[in-house]
């Protein structure tokens, strides 16, 4: 049986405005040792603004717990990365589109 990962992924980011956990369950893709996720609402989404004030988050995909960094990817510098994002989330859950944000695990 192929080792499939599970459909989503546990986000946890520091509320920007209260200080307190935040966490979301979101869909995700992995490539290239990163996680990366898709933010429907943009820039405007309430965990999004969490990353853009402070990038530290931890997440869990399966049983594995990660602490890490979250940054969102440029698809003007970064159009390769974007792509192969963009079409994977495409092929795992026929939808990509929004504002591509990157985990870097720690």
């Amino acid at each position: 049986m192929v080792n499939q990962l599970p459909q989503f992924l546990y986000l946890t980011t520091i509320g920007w405005k209260t200080g307190k956990q935040h966490r979301i369950e979101i869909w995700f893709v992995k490539y290239n040792g990163r996680y990366y996720l898709i933010s429907e609402r943009q820039r405007h989404a309430h965990w999004v603004q969490n990353i853009v004030h402070n990038p530290k988050v931890s997440f869990t995909v399966g049983h594995e717990a990660f602490e890490g960094t979250a940054r969102i990817v440029d698809p003007d510098k970064e159009s390769n990365s974007a792509a192969e994002v963009s079409k994977m989330m495409e092929t795992k859950y026929s939808w990509d589109d929004g504002l591509i944000v990157e985990l870097i695990p720690l």
